[in-house]
């Protein structure tokens, strides 16, 4: 070939690569800090799992296998490349051991070919589901088509250089051609220039063609990746790497009450910079396909939110950004006050921020394990805390939460009215109690949720479990203040409970709510409360399987369970409510075809049940009522109060009467027992 032009080709295509990459570098390395570097052990099962396994992929098919074959085929045809740049200044170079007459060689000619073929077919899936199907949740942008359409010319380029080559080869030595079962692809490459019989200088021709066409195309390629969604492909591995191996469900606290920590310059996030260096690392490594749209409640009803244009809206800020953030200028573009770099209302709008329920669907499904929540959150933190802007129905519940712990801002002696009837311990007359039942104020306020209460409470005395409440010493656990924003009444609201609970000495606590479950056991150790938590339905159905609790009475219903999102995504609980249903005589159990981690959400989350939901095609409980009715059931089981209520409002709005909406606790009290009044 040309040892000139290919060290030119090559000192400027990675000179440019470079400077490319160097800017996105900066940014990063200037971000503040993240502590992702521990548990190596499990970032390395976690890599190997999922960003090369990909098993996230496996929930698509075909996509996940043609995306499977693009991936393994650059991982096998990079060495291709490398020798091809090699033969730029040796035409012979093969690395030593991968010479044609070498077996080494010959397997990985072998293996070479094939992937040639497989990443031409995976090319053209992409393609088909671009041009043909054009799939609503992917960007369908000229970007995309050309990214597919070099990858689709590298492979045919080497398809022509390995066919030139062969037939080179054999009219050199005045052998017939014949198909090598070691180079079956450039073989039929080599058959069909053959079939046009060019002439050997075209056919010299077509092998520079072929060989500088995807020598350089590579380095085109690699020079367009810092610069477009493709830059997952250099990011997506450290991405997976660096993930979130805190429980799913947990945020982590960014205020500090008790001062012994510098305040930051401001509560939760204003601008792009005060992103740390893993979120901006999610910025790059957003792929665009959409998948975490597809399963968002919010954007499923015609809300504004769409979590990948979320993403893609704050990644082009942040590169438009890059130049002055890189001077380390904070000032604002063009002059304007500074109050223009804020994220909220100038890239984000607030409708959207408001729209998130916090469900998780989204990060459920990213396949390069980007966080939405929690940038979500961290961005509510900035408007409530710092700039008071929030939706007014939400000033209904902080007053509340603030004045009596429960965001109705109902008096603290109603926690009790819900054992009226029942012999229920206080833990103040039961210090020594096993567990603390820990109600929770849906539970303890809301009518309909009361009735799950007190199937709780029957079902623990007939399995005679050692148990006792707090009553109106409980107060909110801070959930669905920390979810909406207001960091510094849930830390408030937090370490008052800690402090009673722990005035107790209490080890091990039992929830209903998944919220409480939630926060309880994965919030709050970072305010000195390390308790031994279980969530209602998994405590039943260890009573049920050590023969405690004996469901006897028939149930005759078809029902279906709805998951609830702080207990199966935010926990991984799914199968604990169903093998308590599972045992119920007479209970038929069908499952909506969204269902477990593909639940769709009931819309409470996110403090969403203590607002008006955002404007929409459709609400989102109707939406996941009418997911739940098409299973043709009779009975809708859950195991949260908040999707309780929100699935009785929506059954409500489809006017089903007809079809009951009940908590597992109900349904096995009535199979357990009989004369069971639990009004």
């Amino acid at each position: 070939m040309n040892p000139w032009i290919m060290s030119i080709v090559l000192l400027a295509g990675f000179g440019l690569f470079a400077w490319s990459a160097w800017g996105r570098w900066r940014v990063l390395i200037a971000a503040p800090r993240a502590a992702r570097f521990d548990r190596t052990g499990d970032r390395i099962r976690a890599t190997l799992r999922y960003a090369f396994a990909q098993v996230r992929m496996t929930r698509y098919p075909l996509a996940g296998a043609a995306h499977m074959l693009i991936f393994l085929g650059f991982l096998v045809l990079l060495l291709r490349t490398l020798m091809l740049w090699g033969r730029g200044f040796d035409e012979d170079f093969s690395f030593w051991v991968l010479g044609a007459d070498q077996p080494l060689g010959r397997a990985y000619s072998l293996l070479k070919d094939v992937f040639v073929v497989l990443v031409i077919l995976g090319t053209l899936v992409f393609v088909h589901y671009r041009v043909v199907r054009r799939l609503p949740r992917m960007t369908l942008s000229a970007e995309g088509l050309a990214i597919l359409g070099i990858i689709l010319v590298m492979m045919l380029a080497d398809l022509l250089y390995d066919g030139a080559e062969l037939l080179h080869a054999a009219r050199s030595s005045g052998h017939a051609l014949h198909l090598s079962g070691w180079e079956p692809a450039g073989s039929l490459a080599a058959a069909a220039l053959a079939w046009v019989e060019p002439s050997d200088g075209w056919l010299n021709v077509l092998r520079h063609a072929g060989f500088w066409v995807h020598s350089c195309l590579v380095l085109v390629f690699l020079n367009l990746l810092p610069r477009s969604k493709h830059f997952h492909i250099i990011t997506a591995i450290p991405n997976v790497y660096f993930q979130n191996l805190n429980p799913p469900g947990r945020l982590a606290p960014t205020l500090d009450l008790e001062g012994k920590v510098e305040r930051e310059e401001t509560l939760g996030i204003a601008q792009v910079a005060q992103f740390d260096w893993k979120a901006v690392l999610d910025l790059y490594t957003c792929t665009e396909c959409g998948r975490c749209s597809d399963h968002c409640p919010a954007t499923k009803t015609g809300k504004r939110l769409s979590p990948k244009q979320f993403t893609i809206d704050l990644r082009d800020h942040l590169y438009a950004r890059q130049p002055a953030l890189l001077r380390g200028d904070k000032s604002a573009p063009n002059g304007e006050s500074g109050a223009a770099l804020d994220l909220v209302p100038h890239v984000i709008d607030p409708e959207v921020l408001w729209a998130c329920t916090s469900c998780r669907a989204c990060e459920q499904e990213c396949p390069v394990f980007i966080t939405y929540v929690d940038k979500f959150v961290e961005l509510r933190r900035h408007l409530v805390q710092e700039k008071g802007e929030f939706p007014q129905d939400l000033a209904t519940a902080f007053r509340g939460l603030e004045n009596q712990g429960n965001p109705w801002g109902l008096p603290a002696r109603q926690r009790l009215e819900w054992t009226e009837g029942l012999d229920v311990p206080r833990i103040s007359d039961r210090p020594d109690a096993q567990y603390l039942l820990w109600v929770g104020c849906g539970p303890a306020y809301d009518e309909k949720a009361r009735r799950t209460a007190r199937a709780m409470a029957r079902l623990l005395s007939l399995a005679h479990v050692d148990f006792a409440i707090l009553g109106d010493e409980e107060s909110c656990t801070g959930d669905p203040a920390r979810r909406a924003g207001n960091e510094f009444l849930a830390q408030t609201l937090a370490q008052t409970n800690v402090q009673v609970l722990n005035g107790y000495g209490v080890k091990r606590i039992i929830t209903i709510c998944p919220h409480c479950y939630n926060t309880l056991k994965n919030e709050y150790g970072d305010f000195g409360g390390r308790y031994e938590v279980v969530h209602h339905s998994q405590l039943l159905a260890e009573l049920v399987k050590a023969g405690r609790l004996t469901p006897k009475n028939r149930v005759d219903t078809t029902l279906v369970y709805h998951d609830a999102c702080y207990l199966g995504r935010h926990n991984g609980e799914y199968d604990a409510p169903r093998a308590v249903l599972a045992q119920i005589p007479g209970v038929r159990l069908v499952e909506a075809t969204a269902s477990r981690d593909r639940g769709m959400c009931c819309g409470a989350g996110g403090a969403q049940f203590f607002k008006e939901e955002e404007p929409g095609e459709q609400r989102v409980n109707v939406a996941r009522t009418e997911q739940l009715l098409a299973t043709g059931a009779t009975t809708i089981a859950s195991a949260c109060p908040f999707c309780m209520r929100m699935l009785t409002d929506g059954l409500g709005a489809k006017d089903r009467d007809d079809v009951q909406q009940k908590d597992i606790a109900e349904l096995l009290l009535a199979a357990v027992d009989s004369s069971a009044d639990n009004r």
